[in-house]
């Protein structure tokens, strides 16, 4: 029985200690969690409105004006961009953004999988461990894959920058972006969304199309030159920093449940050890009055 007791003790010893790590690990989810909201929120308004002003501008050209980053072609190469986190302990953040990338090329580009024609480029770890031990026939780019801890504007727009470069080269025909949508801290929308080419705006079944009456100054083609990268390398950004919210928000959800479960762990715990105790102090007390009782008997 003490060795019973003994046992307990030490589990009791170490789920305290791992509670202290969880909650720990939450507060500092906390403090990242706040920052990287704020960023996201005061950014997703502007990137949106843009987004959708560039998809319109792009479905109303006049005359000659035109831009590569809006011109379809046949899809023989494609890159998908895996934006997950550095580091587990998030629930199944990683693993649903992993999946959703994996859905999208099955479906949406299996002829040029089994062509052996899909890249992945990863920005983050947790994609690339995922790919790498099950899919030997994708072709991987892991040059950025330490970005996301360093993901600032600056550093971001350099690596869009060269990817709009490949695109408009025909390194790629078309470029993927799979990530974490962020809404709160407990809710994530892993999201794959078309970055290139542009994605015209259609006008719904049974609508006219309406023309968007722009007035360019200058002139459309230069606008164009100098708007259109502009605006995607700003939504390429907002796309990491949903990421990155979201990771803090899971890992903040995650940890906060491991560390409510830990104190569920200790109530069931300190239950069995006192009821080990009492039954120990119980044969303890019995032994006593039964070699009290032998005594009591031989004289």
């Amino acid at each position: 029985m003490a060795g019973g007791l003994k046992e307990v003790r030490e589990r009791i010893k170490s789920v305290i200690s791992t509670q202290q790590i969880t909650k720990a690990m939450k507060m500092v989810s906390a403090a990242k969690l706040r920052k990287a909201q704020n960023a996201i929120i005061q950014l997703r308004p502007y990137a949106d409105r843009l987004n959708r002003m560039l998809s319109n501008i792009l479905s109303n050209l006049d005359g000659d004006a035109n831009t590569s980053f809006g011109k379809a072609r046949d899809v023989k190469n494609v890159l998908v961009v895996v934006v997950t986190s550095n580091r587990g302990l998030c629930g199944a953040f990683n693993t649903n953004i992993n999946k959703e990338a994996l859905a999208l090329i099955n479906q949406k580009y299996a002829k040029q999988r089994s062509e052996g024609k899909v890249t992945l480029l990863f920005i983050g770890k947790k994609g690339y461990d995922f790919f790498r031990r099950r899919f030997r026939d994708l072709q991987y780019n892991t040059d950025n894959i330490h970005l996301y801890d360093t993901a600032t504007y600056e550093h971001v727009s350099a690596l869009s920058k060269s990817l709009m470069d490949a695109f408009i080269h025909e390194k790629y025909d078309a470029i993927e972006v799979v990530y974490s949508r962020f809404k709160n801290a407990a809710t994530q929308f892993p999201t794959a969304e078309q970055w290139l080419p542009v994605v015209k705006l259609e006008a719904a079944p049974g609508q006219n199309k309406k023309k968007a009456d722009y007035i360019f100054e200058p002139d459309q083609q230069q606008l164009l030159e100098t708007l259109v990268p502009s605006i995607l390398q700003l939504s390429f950004h907002k796309m990491v920093l949903d990421t990155i919210a979201g990771e803090h928000g899971s890992r903040m959800t995650a940890m906060g449940k491991a560390t409510d479960n830990a104190e569920e762990m200790l109530k069931t715990l300190k239950i069995s050890y006192n009821k080990a105790r009492q039954e120990a102090i119980t044969t303890e007390l019995g032994e006593i009055v039964g070699g009290a009782a032998a005594l009591e008997g031989g004289s």
